[in-house]
């Protein structure tokens, strides 16, 4: 045990982070999130049972975001039509602002853009969240 690491980041999980250089991205992905084929070439964490919030509140309590780019934070737009509500996006926007109070720190993608992004994902960690349009990627910065 460790202390002031917070209790849901496994040792696999921060080894990944810390093993993450400047400028490398990790994807917390939501349960239907294609992780597994996206991220062939990246290193897949499950962590199955846990939501995306709670794992980006844990992680962002030791991972730095870039402050070279405008929006480090990047979460996938929804697609022209869908009309599905999207409340997870609040959750995201309060929990990234108590670490970065940067007005754009959170930037959007258009989906087929954001799974090309995802294949450059250094790290994506698959979760079983339920929430749709639930995946949120975050770009590291330097210590």
């Amino acid at each position: 045990m460790l202390k002031g690491i917070p209790a849901i980041l496994s040792p696999e999980l921060l080894k990944r982070l810390c093993e993450m250089g400047h400028s490398d991205r990790v994807l917390i992905a939501d349960g239907n999130f294609p992780s597994h084929s996206v991220g062939a070439n990246a290193h897949v964490i499950r962590m199955d049972g846990h939501g995306v919030c709670e794992i980006l509140d844990g992680i962002l309590q030791l991972f730095p975001l870039d402050t070279y780019t405008e929006s480090p934070v990047k979460i996938m737009e929804k697609v022209p039509g869908d009309q599905v509500a999207t409340p997870i996006w609040d959750e995201f926007k309060t929990i990234v602002t108590k670490y970065d109070s940067r007005e754009k720190a959170i930037g959007s993608i258009e989906r087929f853009a954001f799974y090309e992004e995802a294949k450059t994902c250094y790290l994506i960690i698959a979760t079983s969240e339920k929430a749709l349009y639930g995946n949120i990627m975050l770009q590291k910065g330097v210590v």
